[in-house]
C-alpha cells in the first residue's frame, strides 16, 4: 500500500524533471546513460537498410521539406526537429533491437527527441544531454512502475513506450529547452492530451505501426516541450486527476504514488530494471531464446537428432507470439519474424545466435530455420503470467522449452534470467561490436574511422562541449 498520496503528483514530477542536475546523478547511472545513446543510435541507424518501411518514412519527412535542423539517421540530411524525432523515433523500433526499461523500450522514447532538440539549440553540452535523458527515462520508468496490475498493457491492449513516451519525450526535451517547473507541467499536460498507443497494431495483419509507435510519442513530445516554451498552457493533473492517466488508460484506482513521485532525485528505477537486447526480437522471445542456447551448450545435440520442441507458458505475451502457430512458423515479414517464439526459437536451435540476418528476406526463407520451426509447439498454462518486473525472463512470465530427441530423451529448460538483463549485464565490449554491426546497414555509409569516433566521444560525453560533434560524423 502506498505511503504517498496523488496530491499534486503531476507539478511534483514536472518540478523533479526540470530541475534535476547532473551532479545529482549517481555515476552509474551516468554511465548506463552513454550505453543508451550508443545502443539506440546504433539500432536507429541500422533500420535504415533493413526494415523496408524506414525508407518510406524519411521520404516523406524530407519531401516535406521546412528548415534544415536536425540530422534523419542513417540516411543524413536534416529536417525541423519535430519531424527529426518521428522519424528517429520511429528507426529506433523497427530492428526490435533496442534497450528495455520497466516493462516498456524506454531510450527511443527519450533519445531521438534528445538528438533532434540538440541539434535544434545548438550547444548542448555533454553533461546537459545526459541530464535530460535520464531526467525522462526516470519519469518513464517511474510511470511504469507505479502501475502494478500484471501484464498492464496487454490486458489493457496499449503499448507502453509510445503511451508514457508522450510524457517522458517531453520531460527530455523540455530539460534540453530549460522549462520552468511551470512550463514543464504544461508540457506534460500537451504531451497527455495526444496520448495513443494501441496494442491493436500488433494484433492479426502485419502493421508498420509496431516499429513506430516512439516515432509518434517523439514527435509529440517535441511538440509538447516547444509548444510549453511558447507559453501554451496544457492540461492538468494527468496523473491524479479525474480523466488523467490512471483512471483513463489503465482504469486503476490505486496506482503505487510511491513509485511514482518517491525518492525524487535520490532513486532512479533505471538503474533496477533496465536491459539491454543481445538479440533483435521482441522481449518474450528471450527466454526461449536463452533457454534453447543453454540447451544446445549443455547437450550438444544436432538440429537433425530434435523430433519436437514444446513452449510452455502463460497466456499473455507469450501465447500472442505463439499463436497462429502455423502463421508463426512462417513470418512474411521482419516484424513478423520478430514478433513470432517459433520462428525466433528455430533460428537459435538451428544456427546458435539470433542476428539481423536472421530478419531480412533470406533469414525469413532459410530451408534449416523453417524445417526446425515446423517442430515447434505452443502449450499455453495458465497461471505462469508476468509479475511485476523488469526485464528478466520472470518479469516476462515463467517459459519452458522442451525438447525431445530421437535417443528419447527429453530435455527441459525454464531459464530464470536472459544476457542483457539487469541482473545479468552485457559488458561496453559487446554494445560496441553490436554498434558496429548495426551501423554497417546504414542506407548512407559511415567510414570506419567515424565509426570509431562516435564510439569514443560517446564514452566521454560527460566532457563534451557540443553534441552536434556526434551527429555531424553521419554526414
Amino acid at each position: 500500500m502506498s505511503n504517498t498520496s496523488g496530491k499534486d503528483a503531476t507539478r511534483k514530477l514536472a518540478r523533479h524533471a526540470a530541475t534535476l542536475r547532473y551532479e545529482a546523478l549517481p555515476r552509474a547511472l551516468v554511465d548506463l546513460t552513454k550505453q543508451c545513446v550508443l545502443d539506440t543510435l546504433g539500432v536507429s541507424i541500422g533500420a535504415s537498410t533493413i526494415a523496408p518501411e524506414a525508407k518510406i518514412v524519411a521520404d516523406y519527412v524530407r519531401d516535406m521539406g521546412g528548415k534544415a535542423e536536425s540530422t534523419i539517421l542513417g540516411f543524413g540530411g536534416k529536417a525541423p526537429a519535430p519531424w527529426a524525432a518521428f522519424v528517429n523515433g520511429s528507426f529506433g523500433h523497427m530492428l526490435d533491437y533496442d534497450d528495455l526499461g520497466d516493462g516498456s523500450h524506454v531510450s527511443i522514447a527519450t533519445v531521438p527527441v534528445a538528438f533532434a532538440l540538440a541539434e535544434h539549440l545548438g550547444g548542448v553540452s555533454g553533461r546537459e544531454f545526459i541530464t535530460a535523458i535520464a531526467g525522462g527515462t526516470d519519469v518513464h520508468n517511474r510511470i511504469a512502475q507505479s502501475i502494478d496490475i500484471p501484464d498492464w498493457t496487454i490486458a489493457e491492449g496499449w503499448f507502453a513506450t509510445q503511451l508514457v513516451g508522450y510524457i517522458s519525450g517531453a520531460a527530455t526535451g523540455g530539460r534540453l529547452l530549460g522549462l520552468s517547473e511551470e512550463q514543464m507541467d504544461n508540457a506534460f499536460g500537451i504531451g497527455f492530451n495526444q496520448m495513443c498507443g494501441s496494442r491493436q497494431m500488433a494484433v492479426g495483419v502485419a502493421t508498420h505501426m509496431r516499429s513506430m509507435q516512439a516515432g509518434f510519442s517523439g514527435q509529440a513530445a517535441t511538440l509538447a516541450a516547444q509548444l510549453a516554451q511558447r507559453g501554451i498552457i496544457g492540461d492538468k493533473e494527468v496523473f491524479e486527476g479525474r480523466y488523467g492517466l490512471y483512471k483513463t488508460y489503465v482504469r486503476t484506482e490505486t496506482p503505487n504514488w510511491d513509485a511514482l513521485i518517491g525518492d525524487l532525485d535520490t532513486r532512479f528505477p533505471l538503474l533496477e530494471s533496465h536491459g539491454f537486447k543481445v538479440w533483435p526480437a521482441c522481449a518474450y522471445t528471450r527466454p526461449t531464446n536463452a533457454a534453447a542456447l543453454q540447451l544446445r551448450k549443455e547437450h550438444k545435440f544436432r538440429a537433425e537428432d530434435i523430433v519436437s520442441i514444446t513452449v510452455s507458458g502463460g497466456t499473455g505475451g507469450t501465447r500472442l507470439l505463439s499463436e497462429p502457430i502455423e502463421l508463426k512458423r512462417r513470418p512474411k515479414s521482419s516484424i513478423d519474424g520478430k514478433y513470432s517464439i517459433p520462428f525466433t526459437t528455430a533460428v537459435m536451435m538451428a544456427k546458435g545466435n539470433v542476428t539481423l540476418r536472421d530478419y531480412t528476406d533470406e533469414g525469413l526463407s532459410d530451408p534449416a530455420v523453417l524445417a526446425m520451426a515446423d517442430k515447434i509447439s505452443y502449450r499455453a498454462v495458465p497461471g505462469q503470467e508476468p509479475g511485476k518486473g523488469s526485464t528478466s525472463a520472470a518479469s516476462i512470465g515463467i517459459t519452458t522449452l522442451e525438447v525431445c530427441t530421437k535417443d528419447g530423451r527429453k530435455l527441459t529448460c525454464t531459464p530464470t534470467g536472459v544476457p542483457g538483463d539487469a541482473k545479468n549485464p552485457v559488458d561496453q565490449e559487446l554494445l560496441e561490436v553490436k554498434f558496429r554491426d548495426c551501423v554497417s546497414f546504414s542506407a548512407k555509409p559511415i567510414s570506419a574511422s567515424n565509426v570509431n569516433r562516435m564510439i569514443e566521444l560517446i564514452a566521454d560525453l560527460e566532457n563534451l562541449k557540443d553534441v552536434t560533434e556526434i551527429t555531424k560524423l553521419l554526414h
